[in-house]
This record gives C-alpha cells, sequence and structure tokens, in this order.
C-alpha cells in the first residue's frame, strides 16, 4: 500500500470534522437499527401450514452451531479490527471511518430488507412440526387440516422466519464488504499476475459462505433461504462500498473517494503556490 504524500489525516485532526460532516448519515443508521428492531418485534405472516406440508417440516429442532451472537462479530467486529490496524498503520482516518460507516450501512441495510421480508413471507423453518407439536402430538382442523399448534408462542413465532436466512444475509453483507475492501487494499486488479491475493479475498467469503450453510445444517433454513440471503447481503454490500470507495481495479482503488479528492485538492492548492511564486529571475528583470 502506498504511502499517503500529504501528511496525516488523524482522529484528532479529522475526526470531528468528519463526523460532522456525515452526522446524517449517522443519524438515519440509527434510524435503521430501530426499524430493524421493530421489524423483530412485530407478528410475521403465519402462513398456512397443513397436514400434508409437514411431511418437509419434521426435521429435528437443534440449537445453532453458529449462534446469533456471533455473527454482528464475523460479519462487523472483525472487519472493523482490520479498518482499525490499516489506520493505525497509515493514519487514514477517512478510510477508517468511511470503513466503519460503510459495513454498517451494509448491514443494518441488509437487516432491515431480511427482517422485513422475513415478516412479509412466513415460512415456516424445516422444523416447524417440533416447534408446533413438541410433544409430538399433531393436531390439526378437521375442516381446512391447518395446523393447530400448541407449542410455547414465542418458539412458533421464530418458526415462521425461514426466508430469507439472516445469518446467511448479515454474513455476506459484513464480510461482502470486507471483501470488497481488501481487494482494493492489496491492489487484487493490478495486472502483476499475482494470483496468491486471490486468497486472501477469497477468505471472508467462503467463512460467509460456512456460516451460510451451517444454517442449513441445523434445520434452521431451506437451502433457498440461504441464498436468497446471501444475495440480499452481497449486493447491499456492493452498493455500499462502491458508495464511498472507487472499484479496486480503479488506479485511485485504494482509499475513499472523499480522501482522494482531498489529495487532489490539496496537490492543486501545493502546485498552484509553486506556480505563482515569483523567481529571482523575474524580481530581477522587474
Amino acid at each position: 500500500m502506498a504511502d499517503i504524500p500529504l501528511g496525516c489525516y488523524t482522529i484528532k485532526s479529522h475526526g470531528a470534522q468528519i463526523a460532522r460532516l456525515h452526522m446524517y448519515d449517522w443519524i438515519i443508521l440509527v434510524l435503521l437499527a430501530v426499524i430493524d428492531g421493530l421489524l423483530n418485534i412485530i407478528e410475521p405472516f403465519h402462513r398456512f401450514v397443513g397436514k400434508d406440508m409437514m411431511t418437509d417440516l419434521r426435521y429435528p429442532l437443534q440449537g445453532n452451531t453458529v449462534p446469533f451472537w456471533a455473527v454482528p462479530v464475523i460479519g462487523i467486529v472483525l472487519p472493523c479490527a482490520i479498518f482499525g490496524g490499516i489506520y493505525f498503520k497509515k493514519k487514514n482516518f477517512y478510510d477508517l471511518h468511511h470503513g466503519i460507516l460503510g459495513i454498517l450501512y451494509s448491514v443494518l441495510i441488509t437487516a432491515v430488507i431480511t427482517d422485513a421480508i422475513k415478516d412479509g413471507v412466513g415460512r415456516p423453518r424445516p422444523d416447524f412440526f417440533w416447534r408446533c407439536f413438541p410433544d409430538g402430538k399433531d393436531l390439526y382442523d378437521n375442516v381446512t387440516t391447518g395446523v393447530l399448534c400448541h407449542g410455547e408462542k414465542s418458539v412458533i413465532k421464530e418458526g415462521h422466519k425461514s426466508f430469507p436466512s439472516g445469518h446467511a444475509s448479515w454474513s455476506f453483507a459484513g464480510l461482502g464488504f470486507l471483501t470488497w475492501y481488501l481487494t482494493g487494499k492489496i491492489a487484487v486488479f493490478d495486472r502483476k499476475g499475482h494470483i496468491a491475493k486471490l486468497c486472501i479475498i477469497v477468505l471472508p467469503l467462503l467463512t460467509a459462505a460456512l456460516v451460510a450453510v451451517s444454517r442449513v445444517d441445523d434445520y434452521w433454513h431451506h437451502w433457498q433461504d440461504v441464498f436468497a440471503g446471501a444475495i440480499i447481503g452481497l449486493t447491499v454490500a456492493s452498493f455500499c462500498y462502491l458508495q464511498f470507495f472507487p472499484y479496486p481495479f480503479d488506479a485511485d482503488g485504494l482509499w475513499p473517494y472523499a480522501y482522494n479528492t482531498l489529495q487532489l485538492a490539496e496537490a492543486g492548492i501545493a502546485a498552484n503556490s509553486f506556480s505563482v511564486r515569483p523567481t529571482e529571475e523575474m524580481v530581477e528583470e522587474g
């Protein structure tokens, strides 16, 4: 990575300035978090589940290979730690701020989309039978053959949130953003043929894929749920990254747009200052 040519931009020197500039972005970010919280509180649509549908919904009810608390650690905390490491090495607060803001937007926009679809679709999970009938004694309506659940209400509620997978969408939103970020930082597409760099940027995507696959293995999701979640997460991550950073194969793909613009401005000022400074020869001729 190239050194910063025109000085350092630290939290102390530029932190307050950048924070004020993006104040409304941070406010909207908090609003997104509140909206996602509300989407998790409301009752999802209870899609009709009939007796003949239970054949595909009798998978065992079990715990999570990747617990819920681990997803933000993997998808947010880990990438932010990498952003912080690069900041302490290069002292570029524009990069740190835009990296953190970008990944938080990526994850929270993805979360709102995912949870809104979950509530609207109400698809039953593969283990819905045991959520509905924890004692194994199934009961159905005599007319519609619809299920008459007698399980715990909160467990049944969670059972109607299969599509799409939140674990998959969150993981790909965070680690997908990190993949874009690392691709730019290590100049994967510098046309020098160092294909080993691809191994580095594949690791975040592989981690996200393994998290997603675990949801199918745990019988919490159908494969379509995981696939849709991954697509949502990657798509949002791409938009959010490109909102702050150039394409990784761009000549200025190392740092955010804001930093590149500032560098050009400062370089222009320095050049203009030098060009208008009178030389000794000009003074003597005058």
